[in-house]
């Protein structure tokens, strides 16, 4: 099962997501956390904008890989989990949004959205039952 990354380079050329931080963005912001990091073979996406796909090869490599299904997990759930939540689904894509491996700025943000995407944009699961699906899909084998 591939696993992507995406994130964003500090400096893209002047874009930026919002004025709140312009300037003041430490040079690890959006570093992928180590205990996550990537294997060499796996791919990492790096965007300008909140959806993973707006500008990028994302779309092109699911539909070279022949993938239908997206597990979604990250940061902010009401930011650039929802806006590539949102393009997946408009590009035609079955989406699961893990609870427990999304978050925001705070809990109320985080919840409305999961709300909002899981009754518009995906299945909305919790982990365990995200292992389950994924452990049937392997035959029995265990995931970790």
């Amino acid at each position: 099962m591939p696993i992507i990354y995406t994130t964003r380079h500090l400096d893209t050329g002047g874009v930026h997501s919002t004025n709140r931080n312009i300037g003041r963005e430490a040079d690890d912001t959006y570093a992928i956390k180590p205990e996550l990091a990537p294997a060499s073979d796996e791919l990492v996406i790096y965007k300008e904008r909140a959806s993973a796909f707006f500008g990028t090869s994302l779309i092109a490599h699911l539909q070279q890989k022949r993938i239908n299904s997206l597990i979604i997990c990250g940061e902010s759930t009401s930011g650039c989990v929802r806006a590539s939540t949102v393009d997946a689904y408009s590009y035609g894509f079955h989406n699961v949004v893990v609870e427990e491996c999304t978050y925001d700025r705070s809990v109320i943000s985080h919840k409305v959205n999961l709300f909002d995407l899981h009754h518009k944009y995906a299945d909305v699961m919790h982990i365990e039952e995200v292992l389950a699906h994924i452990d049937a899909l392997a035959g029995g084998r265990k995931v970790a």
